[in-house]
């Protein structure tokens, strides 16, 4: 309702300064910063002033006059230098809020990205997020990157878009080909072997790998010829051939399964796996390389650090001179695409990836089913090979992709965008979009709840880092179960009669609320230091405080239900919350119908933050749209005894202004991957 109504203010002012100056103009629409201010604020006078010559307070009074014959507006107003400002028809406002909420089960999918689209769109966009190396158990930081990546997902399936959601999976990587040489070199275990041992249900075998992991790591580390070992196992990975390719296979395979039903726990799903394994032997990366040559976009070098490697130089960007992981280790600025020894590095391959992601390739992936979620959704994997029978959907062909990776990787994210433009693909590289974010550190109180040993020094920092090389982070398992616990203790303490299933229920709810919350509600840029309590309390900025919201808002419907069948003595008649026109003009009028009007129009505005999250990648606007409506709403709450209210009429607005909120907070919770419990 906002949106639209601001579109038509716009639609209105511009045709206006069309017909009557001649000129056209960017018309913005904000909302001032006071109530007392109105409702819209037009800046424009003061643009046209400047091109027509004329006192901006003049062209803002023919503007103001204008736009006060615009249906749905009460007045308009002109203030200071030649702002416009528009007092709203508050019941006609109210009323159409009203229709939109009528339609309950639409204005719900519509919120939570289902059912028709808002704005109907052709145009398929790719976003892609997670990729984490299949090699260990997901941690806090992966945690981060699935969030804000299904969470966009989700902000652009409500406003119409077509999105499909994918997670690359580097099934030939160096991370992979460390984990292979423990199995084979440091515990001397056939494929056959480490496949009982993930057959084994006493085994976490995405556990097991973790800590494997980080003694290949050690191994290395003491002595730097091993990695010729490392160099030798990636290259045989690659061409597919003997007991290192089988293990790569049967581990990432089995990784991905863990990593899939740790991101379920989240409420992230997703739509392909295209694994790397297929990127080469597939040869999407023969068909890149060759066109990279014939452009020139990449060089031989015979000389130097890089003597025998394919290289790209990207003119205009800023270079990264420090490597930012183990492939681009003993190589100088230069981006190597290609090896001395013929492997082919992380972006070479994802040059390919992302040519495919547009059909700009020429090839395409086999697939199969990989997984099946409990609501019979399937995850599809790329494949060497199509199985008979099988009829998978569209994959590929984006007009818009976004890569969902962290700001350590934007050296790298360039390379693949000036690929693109090398090979004269300038739109689609306008179009590849780097979404970037930083860190997930943890705050020390958080380190010693979760039993990580600190320094001193460590402790008096605002955040401790952690290293899955080294061993040292946080499983994102381990933290969820932590947030479980010690939700459940909550729970537990405030609902004891409760059925152990719902307790359960509902400190599930929390948990994952109070973590997603977290991991949104700051924007992109910022390192996080996680804080388990933070994030848990029922207090402040946190998920648990929107829920408790909602939840405060549906208890006064129960009782009112309650109360009303007390009174009829049939419990199955639910009353009907409704507010006709004469009820919304009365008690919305200025100056005793101010706070009611700021939190509908508040709530209005949803759309509004959306919009923003998209339009700047940086979701954590819905988060806080969330929480101030959430504050305002518990203002409300504790100063309208509702259940109470002696006049049947007021009782009934009140009731509708509820449901009105409650559906909003219910529907933006669900874009960032958050339920809503039964209690709290």
């Amino acid at each position: 309702m906002f949106l639209s109504f601001q579109a038509q203010v716009r639609q209105a002012a511009r045709e206006f300064v069309a017909r009557q100056y001649g000129v056209e103009a960017n018309v913005i629409v904000s909302v001032p910063p006071r109530p007392e201010m109105g409702d819209m604020a037009l800046p424009l006078a003061m643009e046209l002033a400047r091109r027509l010559r004329r006192p901006p307070r003049q062209v803002a009074e023919e503007i103001a006059a204008a736009l006060k014959a615009l249906p749905g507006v009460a007045r308009a107003e002109v203030a200071g230098a030649g702002y416009v400002n528009l007092f709203l028809d508050r019941a006609a406002f109210a009323a159409g809020v009203g229709a939109e909420e009528g339609r309950s089960e639409e204005s719900r999918a519509r919120l939570k990205g289902e059912g028709e689209p808002a704005v109907p769109s052709p145009e398929k966009i790719i976003v892609e997020h997670t990729n984490i190396n299949p090699n260990k158990a997901a941690h806090i930081g992966h945690l981060r990157n699935a969030a804000l990546g299904d969470t966009f997902v989700r902000l652009l399936r409500s406003r119409g878009a077509t999105v499909e959601v994918q997670n690359y999976i580097d099934n030939t990587g160096v991370q992979v080909a460390d984990v292979v040489v423990g199995f084979l070199e440091l515990e001397k275990k056939s494929p056959q072997e480490v496949e009982r041992l993930i057959a084994d249900p006493a085994v976490k075998f995405d556990y097991y790998c973790w800590d494997l992991y980080a003694r290949v790591s050690q191994y290395f580390e003491q002595d730097k010829t091993r990695t010729k070992l490392r160099q030798d196992t990636l290259q045989a990975i690659e061409r597919g051939s003997g007991d290192a390719a089988r293990l790569a296979e049967i581990v990432s395979t089995a990784i991905v399964h863990r990593h899939l039903a740790t991101m379920l726990r989240m409420n992230v799903v997703y739509d392909l796996l295209p694994r790397e394994s297929e990127i080469l032997h597939l040869r999407f990366w023969d068909q890149a390389f060759e066109l990279l040559k014939s452009k020139g976009a990449i060089v031989f070098e015979t000389e130097g650090r890089n003597k025998g490697c394919w290289v790209m130089r990207p003119q205009g960007r800023e270079e990264n001179p420090e490597p930012t992981e183990p492939e681009t280790e003993g190589y100088d600025e230069s981006k190597v695409i290609v090896r001395s020894n013929g492997t082919v590095t992380y972006v070479g391959k994802d040059i390919a990836y992302q040519l495919w992601k547009f059909g700009l390739l020429g090839r395409d992936f086999h697939y199969r089913p990989f997984h099946t979620y409990p609501d019979g959704r399937i995850v599809w994997a790329s494949a060497a090979e199509q199985a008979p029978g099988i009829r998978p959907p569209a994959f590929g062909h984006g007009a818009k992709v976004y890569n969902v990776i962290d700001t350590r990787q934007s050296y790298l994210q360039n390379i693949v965008v000036e690929g693109l433009r090398a090979l004269g693909y300038t739109e689609q590289a306008e179009r590849s979009i780097h979404f970037s974010y930083e860190m997930v550190a943890l705050s020390p109180r958080t380190c010693e709840l979760l039993g990580i040993e600190l320094s001193e020094e460590d402790r008096k920092r605002p955040y401790v880092e952690v290293s899955g090389r080294k061993g040292l982070g946080v499983k994102a398992d381990d933290l969820i179960d932590r947030l479980i616990a010690e939700a459940q203790r909550e729970v537990e303490a405030r609902h004891p009669d409760d059925p152990p299933e719902r307790r359960q229920r509902i400190a599930r709810q929390i948990a994952i609320g109070a973590l997603r919350y977290f991991l949104l509600k700051y924007t992109c840029n910022a390192v996080i230091a996680f804080d388990l309590k933070e994030a848990l309390s029922f207090e402040g900025e946190t998920g648990p405080y929107v829920q408790y919201a909602v939840v405060r808002a549906r208890n006064i419907f129960a009782k009112y239900e309650e109360s009303r069948s007390q009174q009829t003595g049939d419990r199955s008649q639910k009353g009907e919350v409704e507010a006709g026109r004469a009820t919304l003009e009365k008690f919305l009028a200025s100056p005793q119908g101010d706070l009611f009007w700021q939190l509908l129009y508040q709530a209005s505005q949803w759309e509004a933050a959306v919009e923003q999250a998209i339009a700047t990648t940086e979701p954590a606007a819905v988060a806080k749209f969330a929480f101030q409506l959430a504050q305002s709403f518990n203002n409300f709450y504790h100063r309208h005894h509702i259940l109470t209210e002696p006049d049947p009429q007021r009782q009934a607005f009140l009731l509708w202004l509820v449901r009105v909120v409650e559906h909003t907070l219910v529907g933006t919770l669900d874009l960032l991957g958050i339920e809503v419990p039964e209690a709290m």
